[in-house]
């Protein structure tokens, strides 16, 4: 600016329009200089969209950031903000990846199922899948690997009680005793309990290790005697805050099916909605990507952004107007999404050093959410070779003391239909965790190795043949732990973090629950808290510019003095 006033007299009010009109010219001749030579209409496209302007943008394309886009724009037609979804990777999903081949086989690479929500059913309706679903047998069991048998664990107490073997008569009379408050002494004060804790205070020690650790240890990949129980299992660690005598879980329960039964009465799910039957599984015919893949379809119909291989370089926020700014670099190179609201559901250690440069307390503490290292192995064995060749059960669980590496065996053409073709059994094996974060320092070759040691330990007969290896994915960082002190470490930074920059979310399963009914749970909720944000904005502006215009209008009238 100050060349062009000296050198060609221009004046200051021309100096910004001048000066903006030359920045494009230059842009336009570095732009062509530097383009791939792939023709004129790749050149401007890359050129062209170097910045967009949206409502809402949502980083991540996962169940969390999908569903949140779905309940940003469905139902509001032309009224629903205008929502750009940047994904990271190549699809849609997140971590939610689900394949197939043309053997008939389907499987996942990483979640392998959900349980059934009101809100997951109105999701899966409203996203037009409503008929893709597909729901497991709810009186299949879960069984557990104990001293060389498989034991089925009980669906129907207490009439399973006496044919239940898992557990000693001292340790069923130990469990029940400390569930019905009996038994059971009292939390301690001033310190987070472990659920390794926990359990062992309210069920005693026999049931932790037989049941509640490999739980822990298949379900989360997580060591029970550094995870809180207040943060991962909320909904347990509530019964006992709920209960009438002793803190003890039965009469907590008994309250929350109260409150469940009100719940249900004040606000029904609606008769168009999917209904489902209490424990059963759920998932889609193809798999559970079927759920994010439809929302990224229906948000394009409407004209949405959806941008895969959209990785996010940094944040900027508000200044002089309120739009946030986010950069991403693309495959057209640099572009900008300027937004009046962000969310990011990338994972925490995605994105920590995206936020230093705003929050250095809020940075730390989602480096400190842990992922240990998972793999997700498939194989599949002629059903001649099974032990138990219709496998009449959820999967089996494989506590640590029992020297089988693999964490847990979904057994996946069990739960659902078509998975594989019928002269197979598919499984579906989790191995790693935080107990065991040397498995990702194993070549896949290694890997399959033990996954095949385990299911031969437990499910196959001794002639079995080589696995057929259907998929072997390595997460080297899986499933965030909620260890002690999540609350106060990590969350309440959070917190604080979104009070001092408002309009910027931070969100996903390393805060709101890893399961995926959790995540959908968060969409819809989050997607509630947006709306109010733009419509307190909206309102803010347009009293602003009233105010403007009142003061213009005040100062052009003369008063008398």
């Amino acid at each position: 600016k100050r060349y062009l006033s000296k050198v060609f007299g221009i004046s200051s009010d021309m100096r910004s329009t001048t000066f903006l009109t030359l920045a494009f010219l230059v842009q336009i001749g570095v732009a062509w200089i530097h383009a791939p030579q792939q023709g004129l209409h790749s050149r401007q496209k890359s050129f062209l969209f170097a910045e967009i302007n949206v409502d809402v943008c949502v980083i991540g394309s996962g169940i969390s950031g999908s569903c949140l886009a779905h309940y940003l724009t469905h139902d509001d037609g032309d009224k629903a903000p205008r929502v750009l979804m940047a994904e990271a990777r190549a699809q849609v999903g997140g971590n939610v990846i689900s394949r197939k081949n043309d053997q008939g086989f389907i499987w996942e690479e990483g979640p392998n199922s959900f349980q059934p929500t009101p809100t997951v059913m109105r999701t899966a309706y409203e996203a037009g899948i409503a008929d893709e679903l597909v729901f497991a047998n709810p009186t299949l069991p879960p069984w557990v690997f104990w001293e060389g048998k498989l034991k089925p664990l009980p669906k129907n107490l207490p009439g399973d009680l006496f044919n239940f073997d898992l557990l000693t008569w001292p340790g069923k009379i130990r469990a029940g005793l400390g569930a019905c408050g009996l038994f059971c002494p009292p939390p301690p004060e001033d310190k987070e309990e472990t659920i390794e804790e926990f359990v062992t205070r309210h069920l005693g020690r026999e049931c932790f290790e037989r049941i509640i650790d490999p739980f822990v240890s298949g379900v989360y990949a997580g060591d029970p005697a550094k995870l809180s129980m207040r943060s991962s299992l909320r909904k347990i660690f509530r019964l006992q805050t709920l209960s009438f005598f002793n803190g003890a879980l039965v009469p907590g329960a008994l309250i929350r099916f109260q409150e469940i039964a009100k719940e249900k009465e004040q606000n029904p799910p609606d008769p168009k909605w999917p209904t489902y039957k209490p424990g059963e599984l759920g998932s889609f015919r193809e798999g559970l990507q079927t759920l994010p893949n439809a929302i990224a379809h229906n948000l394009k119909q409407n004209g949405h952004r959806v941008e895969t291989e959209w990785k996010l370089k940094s944040l900027m926020p508000p200044s002089q107007h309120n739009d946030w700014s986010v950069i991403f670099d693309t495959p057209n190179g640099s572009i900008t999404v300027f937004a009046k609201a962000i969310v990011c559901t990338a994972p925490a250690h995605a994105i920590g050093n995206i936020i230093k440069p705003l929050d250095n307390d809020a940075a730390t503490a989602l480096d400190k959410v842990y992922y240990p290292p998972v793999a997700s192995v498939t194989v599949a064995y002629p059903k001649s070779s099974f032990k138990m060749p219709d496998l009449p059960g959820f999967g089996n669980l494989n506590p640590r003391s029992q020297n089988i590496r693999t964490l847990g065996t979904i057994w996946s053409s069990s739960l659902f239909p078509n998975r594989c073709p019928p002269e197979y059994n598919l499984l579906l094996n989790y191995i790693g965790g935080s107990r065991d974060v040397a498995i990702a320092d194993l070549t896949p070759e290694q890997i399959l190795q033990q996954v095949d040691t385990g299911c031969r330990a437990t499910l196959l007969k001794p002639d079995a043949p080589p696995p057929k290896l259907l998929g072997l994915k390595l997460w080297p960082k899986a499933i965030p732990q909620y260890e002690l002190r999540h609350q106060p470490d990590i969350l309440d930074k959070l917190d604080q973090f979104e009070s001092k920059f408002p309009g910027c979310y931070l969100g996903g399963n390393y805060r709101t629950g890893v399961a995926f009914g959790d995540c959908v749970q968060f969409g819809l909720d989050q997607a509630n808290t947006i709306r109010s944000y733009l419509d307190n904005l909206s309102l803010s502006s347009t009293v602003q510019q009233s105010t403007t215009s009142d003061v213009t209008e005040n100062e052009m009238v003369p008063t008398s003095r």
